[in-house]
């Protein structure tokens, strides 16, 4: 992939322009970077589009910074809604946990050009109230107050706290004391990256790029890659994630193409318009390969084709009994409590040896478990 491809592939936009990044570019090796909001416990779909587009400027052989948000993660970017419940210091280290192994999938931290992976906390934390005002004597009111979502609450009568005001600044400074070239992000963080530009020219009195990716819409914009009212996370297993992408409306097969895998545009065009169901499966077999191997992606497509389209079982996923059936419901991944467990017998989704189950049913080794209609489980 070239440069141009790099700055026209799943690109929105580019200020101030891809005429003058490229030119950079290509006179020197430029450092760049996407902070990561740590709200939930797994990275998903959407921070995936931005660490592809990582990995093709780390593929150039520039610098990539992976930036953790641990502290601007306790404001919360402002919803335009209602307030954010802030998280703790201890929970966003939790969140955190996998979120590292999961980047490496996509990125290279050991190579010899090694991505970087840094934490905002470790010098927002430290700013001194006089520091502090110096940042913020550099960006007016007018500015923040031009954020959508903060017009939507004014119209609404909603409270806006000086926290989610200061949250732009906060994260616009990462990228002064980071010295970058350049910030990706999505086209939804555009205000927020702009705060960091703006920042930039005023504290540095250099300019920062900002590069806004696409995002993963349907024709209504509503972002793809939801199951059940949750996002699509990376630490799904690959055939529920497979079986995720499955579910996109055929519309977005392109730009699922373009956001999501590395495979040339002009050979997928008369298959998306021709077999949107064998495009589909191409599309979820290239994603499921980048982040977690060709055979992984194999045993995926063929357990989703035996599973749905055969209309019969495919290899059983094998899990120690712990105890009565809601217990060991609570193992899975796609499961993960009790309560939830509860909730799917309660549906009639639970069938233990092709029999709908109760939650005082006790499972022993050798058993069958269906869950919902694609997950299959035997009891060790």
């Amino acid at each position: 992939m070239d440069v141009d491809e790099v700055l026209t592939r799943g690109v929105a936009q580019v200020l101030p322009s891809k005429e003058s990044l490229k030119k950079l570019m290509t006179e020197k090796t430029i450092t760049l970077y996407q902070g990561f909001d740590p709200s939930a416990p797994s990275l998903h779909l959407g921070n995936f589009v931005g660490l592809m587009k990582l990995r093709q400027f780390q593929k150039l052989g520039h610098k990539v910074i992976f930036l953790v948000g641990d502290f601007t993660g306790m404001i919360g970017d402002p919803d335009k809604i209602a307030t954010r419940q802030p998280l703790t210091r201890p929970q966003i280290k939790e969140n955190v946990k996998l979120w590292l192994e999961q980047a490496g999938r996509v990125l290279d931290f050991k190579g010899e050009n090694q991505a970087k992976i840094v934490y905002n906390y470790d010098w927002n934390s430290k700013l001194t109230p006089e520091e502090i005002l110096e940042i913020t004597s550099k960006i007016t009111h007018q500015q923040l107050m031009e954020r959508d979502m903060f017009q939507k609450r004014i119209a609404s009568d909603t409270p806006i706290y000086m926290n989610e005001i200061l949250y732009p600044i906060f994260q616009g400074y990462d990228s002064v004391h980071l010295d970058v070239d350049l910030e990706i992000g999505g086209n939804d963080q555009l205000f927020n990256m702009l705060v960091g530009r703006n920042l930039m020219r005023a504290m540095k009195n250099r300019d920062k790029f900002v590069l806004a990716t696409k995002l993963l819409v349907d024709k209504e914009g509503n972002k793809v890659g939801k199951t059940t009212g949750n996002a699509l996370f990376l630490s799904e297993t690959p055939t529920n994630f497979y079986g995720g992408i499955m579910s996109f409306p055929d519309e977005v097969l392109t730009l699922g193409f373009e956001l999501l895998t590395e495979v040339d545009l002009k050979d997928v065009t008369d298959e998306i318009k021709n077999e949107p169901m064998s495009a589909k499966k191409h599309l979820a077999h290239e994603v499921v390969s980048i982040i977690w191997g060709k055979g992984e992606a194999d045993y995926a497509q063929t357990y989703f084709e035996t599973t749905f389209q055969e209309r019969k079982p495919a290899d059983y996923e094998k899990l120690p009994r712990a105890g009565n059936l809601v217990e060991t419901l609570a193992q899975l991944s796609s499961v993960g409590s009790k309560s939830q467990a509860h909730r799917l017998i309660e549906q009639g989704a639970i069938e233990v040896n092709s029999k709908k189950a109760s939650a005082d049913t006790e499972v022993k080794p050798g058993d069958k478990i269906k869950v919902g209609k694609k997950t299959f489980v035997k009891i060790t």
